[in-house]
């Protein structure tokens, strides 16, 4: 639900932008380049929730199953990969709650995913 214009930002809102502008400036200063904001018209749009899930075929590259929102930080990108089905996307994803990956690494709150590990939650 889209909050009114004319109402005050609520405190968790005012601080969720705040960290993803903090997010978006270091993912930026590691990249070497700005994070693109154009929308792709068939990707999933930002606040849709998702299920991570893991490969069927390998394990990973998550521990476990876990729910995740599609973050607004970034728009989605082509996966530049060898490995990359035709048009994939990676999205930015929050997680509801810090994730391992399959190595073990981590916690991490906010990844870049690619779209065959997303799963649209109704």
């Amino acid at each position: 639900m889209a909050a009114s214009s004319s109402s005050p930002p609520s405190a968790s809102s005012s601080s969720a932008e705040a960290a993803n502008t903090r997010d978006r400036a270091a993912v930026e200063q590691l990249m070497g380049r700005a994070l693109p904001q154009e929308w792709p018209s068939a990707a999933l749009p930002a606040g849709s929730r998702v299920v991570v899930v893991r490969d069927p075929d390998r394990d990973g590259p998550w521990r476990n199953e876990f729910l995740g929102t599609i973050d607004g930080m970034g728009a989605p990108e082509p996966v530049e990969s060898p490995r990359a089905r035709v048009g994939e996307l990676a999205y930015w994803v929050t997680f509801d709650e810090p994730q391992y990956d399959g190595d073990g690494d981590g916690p991490y709150r906010k990844a870049m995913i690619w779209d065959r590990y997303l799963r649209p939650r109704p």
